[in-house]
């Protein structure tokens, strides 16, 4: 299950944040957790890089994309080879809506847009679409084609 999609600005302020699965108790940690763990790994690492973590038995990849830090979360079969896949799709959904790596302002002013894309890409902690030009056509709200 992904358990969470999480994504700070520069300064650990959370933008969006998508729990599944987690009682509001352990929200708060994983929030914490991960903001620090953004803060402590993240400074002069490359758009796009990938870092992994592994805490309490399950799996965190996360990576830093403009002016903003993108963090997934899974456990059991949603181990760190599937959660870069997740992670790399959220980056290209990202840069694409922003038509480049966003910086906060840019990030927020296409909020709306980023949040129908994860509502795409992961529905009820389950990888739902993986494919760049489906999510986009299920965005504009027009029926797939391939049916």
């Amino acid at each position: 299950m992904l358990l969470a999609i999480l994504i700070a600005n520069s300064e650990g302020n959370i933008l969006v944040e998508r729990f599944n699965g987690v009682p509001t108790e352990e929200s708060l940690h994983w929030r914490s957790f991960l903001v620090r763990l953004g803060a402590e790994n993240l400074k002069g690492v490359k758009n796009e890089e990938l870092l992994v973590a592994c805490h309490k038995s399950v799996y965190v990849v996360y990576t830093i994309l403009g002016g903003v830090s993108i963090y997934v979360v899974g456990k059991e079969e949603y181990d760190e080879l599937v959660l870069s896949e997740v992670i790399y799709v959220i980056t290209s959904i990202v840069r694409d809506a922003c038509g480049k790596p966003p910086s906060e302002r840019l990030f927020l002013d296409k909020y709306g847009k980023i949040c129908l894309c994860l509502d795409e890409i992961v529905c009820k902690g389950l990888l739902e679409n993986t494919e760049k030009d489906r999510i986009k056509r299920l965005v504009r709200l027009k029926p797939p084609s391939e049916f």
